[in-house]
C-alpha cells in the first residue's frame, strides 16, 4: 500500500461509493422490471438482478477495507497496518461472472439443447479467467503478473469471442429493432470486458506506486459499473423488444397477446 494525497483517496472512494449506489439503483430496476417481460425472458432479469445484489454487497466491504487501511495524518493517507482486502473483487467476479454470461444466453431464448451446453462451457471458462487471474493480482513481481494474466487471457478471449458470435447469429433471424439492441450489446460487451485487461495491464507499462493503485481501483470500478448495471440494462431492452417482435404486450398484471406494439 502506497501514500496517497487526499485527492487520490478520495477519488478512489468517491468511485466505490458511485459503484455501491449504481449496483443499488439496478437491482431495484430490475426487481420492479422482472413483472415487466414475459417468462420466457423473466430468468435474464432475475439474474441480472442477482448481479448487481451481488456485486453492491462487495463493493460495500471493498468500500470499508479501503477505508480501513488506511489513515490520514500530517495531511496525507499513510496505511494503517490494516490490510487492503482487494480479494473481495475476484470472489464477486468469481460469482458474477458466470453470471453475466449466462443471463445473456437467458435473454437470447437458445434452444434446450444449444442453451445448457453452450451455458456450462461459458461458467466454466468464466470460473478459469478468474481463477487464473488472480495469482497475477497479487503477484510480487511483473513476471508473475505476465504469465497469469496470458493464462487467464485464454479463456477471456474464448468467452468474448462466443458471446460475439452467438449475438451475431441471433441477430440475422430478428427485427431491425432487435438487431440494433444486440449490435449496441456486442459493442458494450467488448468495450466492458476490453477495459478490465486494460486495468490489469496498469502495472506493467510503466506505472507505478500510488498511481497505479489508483488507476487500478478506478479502472476496475468503471468496468464493473458499465459491464453489471449497463449490460443488465441492454439485456432488459432486448427482451422488451423481442417481445414487442413476438407481438406480446407485458403490462402490470397480465399479458395481452396477439397485439403488435407499434
Amino acid at each position: 500500500m502506497d501514500t496517497l494525497t487526499p485527492t487520490e483517496f478520495g477519488l478512489v472512494s468517491n468511485m466505490f461509493s458511485l459503484a455501491i449506489a449504481a449496483m443499488l439503483a439496478s437491482f431495484i430496476f430490475f426487481i420492479v422490471a422482472r413483472g415487466q417481460v414475459s417468462e420466457k425472458y423473466r430468468p435474464a432479469l432475475v439474474m441480472s438482478a442477482l448481479v448487481v445484489a451481488i456485486a453492491g454487497y462487495h463493493y460495500f466491504r471493498i468500500f470499508e477495507s479501503w477505508g480501513h487501511a488506511y489513515q490520514l495524518t500530517d495531511g496525507l493517507y499513510r496505511p494503517s497496518g490494516v490490510p487492503f482486502n482487494d480479494a473481495y473483487r475476484y470472489v464477486d467476479w468469481l460469482l458474477t461472472v458466470p453470471l453475466l454470461v449466462a443471463e445473456l444466453v437467458a435473454v437470447l431464448a437458445l434452444s434446450k439443447g444449444v442453451r445448457g451446453p453452450l451455458m456450462t462451457k461459458l461458467v466454466i471458462a468464466a470460473i478459469l479467467m478468474i481463477g487464473l487471474g488472480y495469482p497475477g493480482e497479487i503477484a510480487a513481481t511483473a513476471a508473475s503478473r505476465t504469465l497469469w494474466g496470458l493464462l487467464s487471457t485464454v479463456p477471456f478471449v474464448y468467452i468474448v469471442y462466443i458471446l460475439w458470435t452467438e449475438l451475431l447469429r441471433a441477430a440475422e433471424n430478428n427485427t431491425p429493432h432487435v438487431r440494433v439492441l444486440l449490435r449496441n450489446t456486442r459493442l458494450l460487451l467488448l468495450g466492458t470486458w476490453g477495459f478490465y485487461p486494460l486495468a490489469y495491464l496498469i502495472p506493467l507499462i510503466g506505472i507505478s506506486g500510488a498511481t497505479a493503485q489508483v488507476g487500478v481501483q478506478f479502472g476496475y470500478s468503471i468496468a464493473d459499473i458499465a459491464a453489471k448495471c449497463g449490460y443488465g440494462l441492454m439485456i432488459y431492452h432486448i427482451a422488451k423488444a423481442k417481445m414487442e417482435a413476438e407481438g406480446v404486450v407485458y403490462g402490470e398484471s397480465a399479458p395481452l397477446r396477439g397485439v403488435v406494439v407499434s
